[in-house]
């Protein structure tokens, strides 16, 4: 791709060109063993820091040894990490209950996620394909493992399960159920696809892939998560339709919708007819006390952007809670405000409005590709909904999905268009 620039300089000539050649392939067999797990572990959130973490700083040498290339396009993901680093340890410093080593400790790890973002862009934009499938691979397979063992655990299936259940709901190797269930999402939304687009066999697995997701994120009884699926397999199911299908695959997605949907409430009334499963479920569904009220979910809110309004260089991480209330707004757009300051706020606001400008102008671009980017914007634009009533700015899959976005835009700027009857890319 020609707006690339190799990390590793200009090749050598000779023997010394060889071996350097040599160095880098094997490098980069590494690399991609590397991405992979490190995707994978992303599943595995029950202490900080996680191995997501510790993975990615092996990562980033290998990429450098690779000499992996860097996108010109990518650089406003590099310019926003940059610019935000400044106001954010500034707002550490402004803390008056948390000790500054937490408050840093909490800014560096936005900004090591804000990284991620950055690498992932870039590595996906050299070779979008391969590499798409390997990072959806390794992520599908530790979300299918995540669902079904937090779907066995909360039924009580699971000798030991306990530990991946919480508050009655299912959490699998995650601190919180709320951050599960939305995990399960993005292989969920490319397994959709291919169900809808897909023949045969391929179909049928991923029919089976999306039921286990499916469970797996009802069973996190995160209201939000339900909202999520739903409106992004919406989203994947309209874009599909009207982007990406002639029209024999326009009929053939009315009708696997309607097979869909079936199977999704049979799914749903078994389940109901537990009933630990349908109490719990009549009780998530209605009005919950906490977001109502002062002190409620929505009231702190309120509270929340006033104090950040009278605080420009914010008042630091984990400073909220000792306040007037012991609970987080639950809102990032508030929260980014008086943990980070105007400033990073605002650089964390452009990521956002970017992110979603990128992907959707690549969506009304039509190149091999395009059918990559459906699935990843019909999850992000709802984790950027999601986010107004949770706080999501440290969640790391919110960050991988971005930097895909920023990569795969990459690859179809770069990309010839095609008509829509070509091959269809299905990841």
């Amino acid at each position: 791709m020609t707006d690339a620039a190799g990390i590793g300089g200009k090749s050598l000539a000779g023997s010394d060109g060889l071996g350097l050649a040599v160095i880098r392939a094997r490098a980069m067999r590494l690399l991609d063993f590397m991405v992979g797990l490190w995707v994978f572990s992303g599943g595995m959130v029950f202490v900080e820091p996680a191995p997501y973490e510790l993975i990615f700083l092996g990562v980033l040498p290998i990429a450098f040894l690779a000499g992996m290339g860097i996108y010109r396009s990518t650089f406003g993901l590099l310019a926003l990490m940059i610019g935000f680093i400044p106001f954010a340890l500034i707002a550490c410093f402004q803390v008056k209950f948390t000790a500054i080593s937490d408050a840093l400790i909490f800014s560096i790890v936005t900004v090591f996620l804000m990284l991620t973002s950055y690498f992932v862009a870039n590595y996906v934009a050299e070779a979008t394909e391969r590499r798409m499938r390997l990072v959806m691979n390794a992520y599908t397979a530790i979300a299918v493992i995540s669902a079904i063992v937090g779907t066995l655990a909360y039924l009580h299936l699971l000798p030991g399960g306990d530990v991946f259940v919480i508050y009655g709901r299912a959490r699998a190797a995650f601190n919180d159920p709320n951050v599960f269930g939305p995990f399960l999402i993005l292989p969920a939304m490319f397994a959709l696809q291919r169900i809808l687009l897909g023949r045969g066999k391929v179909q049928i697995v991923a029919g089976l892939i999306y039921m286990a997701l499916f469970v797996g994120v009802f069973v996190s009884f995160s209201r939000a998560a339900w909202g999520h699926f739903a409106l992004s397999s919406a989203i994947v199911l309209v874009l599909c339709f009207w982007l990406e299908s002639n029209a024999r695959d326009k009929v053939r997605i009315m009708i696997m919708s309607l097979l869909g949907a079936g199977m999704l409430l049979g799914a749903v009334a078994g389940l109901l007819s537990i009933p630990s499963v349908a109490n719990l479920f009549e009780l998530r569904a209605a009005s919950q006390n906490y977001d109502t009220g002062d002190t409620g979910r929505f009231g702190r809110q309120g509270f929340a952007f006033e104090l950040a309004l009278d605080n420009p260089l914010g008042i630091g991480p984990h400073e909220f809670r000792n306040l007037r209330v012991i609970e987080e707004p639950h809102n990032v757009y508030v929260s980014v405000l008086h943990v980070y300051g105007w400033g990073g706020g605002a650089m964390y606001y452009l990521l956002v409005i970017l992110t979603l400008w990128r992907g959707t102008k690549a969506l009304f671009k039509p190149t091999r590709y395009r059918l990559i980017m459906i699935p990843l914007m019909a999850t992000f634009t709802m984790l950027v909904g999601e986010s107004a009533i949770i706080d999501s700015d440290h969640w790391r899959h919110y960050f991988l999905i971005a930097g895909l976005i920023w990569g795969v835009a990459s690859a179809i700027n770069m990309a010839p268009r095609v008509p829509n009857s070509a091959p269809k890319l299905l990841i």
